[in-house]
């Protein structure tokens, strides 16, 4: 066995049902997104994680924690897997997004947000600085969101950025395993868990 991260994003909140841009904004699960949260830790426990590691934002942190209380492990909280900052466009949602910024709402890019490549960068790091602990055959569980998770794995793949969307996007409490080979890291298995459950998250729209 070789190392693996399990990219987990977190449970539903009342911002993705109207989806609304949360970004760094710190939204709580909602109900049913702790029910998520626990479905997704009582099937990810199988997997015998050996490290946890959370955003700092409660959504991501309390999905994380209803992993931790299973397989009795702490959860480790690293501020560089918060979801991608969306400036003015925090807690508006996508349609008065387009109302508002129709050009930047077809590019996706918040005009004082955070650059994917940024994100992609700061969220790939991160998961390199905690794999570098794990032993050779440790299972890491990264909590984030939507399109820090997307970004950072593409960034993980070596995939060109003109590629990123042709990974889809992360739908609430569903998860992706990359694992490590003698040539960087590989993606086992995307969005897996909670299909067929729409995909509600602060990435582009068509996620």
């Amino acid at each position: 066995m070789s190392k693996r991260i399990v990219c987990l994003r977190h449970g539903q909140t009342l911002w993705n049902v109207e989806h609304r841009f949360q970004g760094h904004s710190d939204i709580p699960l909602d109900e049913t997104g702790v029910a998520q949260a626990a479905r997704a830790a009582s099937l990810l426990a199988s997997l015998r994680p050996t490290a946890i590691v959370s955003s700092d934002l409660q959504r991501a942190n309390d999905t994380a924690l209803a992993l931790g209380r299973i397989v009795g492990l702490e959860v480790s909280v690293d501020k560089d897997f918060r979801e991608r900052g969306g400036g003015q466009w925090e807690g508006l949602t996508r349609d008065e997004i387009a109302a508002r910024w129709p050009e930047e709402y077809v590019a996706w890019e918040a005009p004082d947000g955070e650059p994917v490549g940024e994100v992609a960068r700061r969220v790939a790091v991160a998961m390199r600085r905690w794999a570098d602990r794990l032993d050779h055959d440790g299972l890491l569980v990264v909590t984030s969101h939507g399109a820090a998770l997307r970004l950072g794995i593409c960034e993980m793949l070596g995939l060109p950025e003109e590629l990123w969307p042709a990974l889809g996007g992360l739908g609430n409490c569903s998860w992706s395993v990359l694992q490590e080979g003698r040539k960087g890291w590989r993606l086992l298995e995307h969005n897996a868990g909670t299909l067929p459950e729409p995909v509600n998250s602060d990435d582009r729209p068509e996620a």
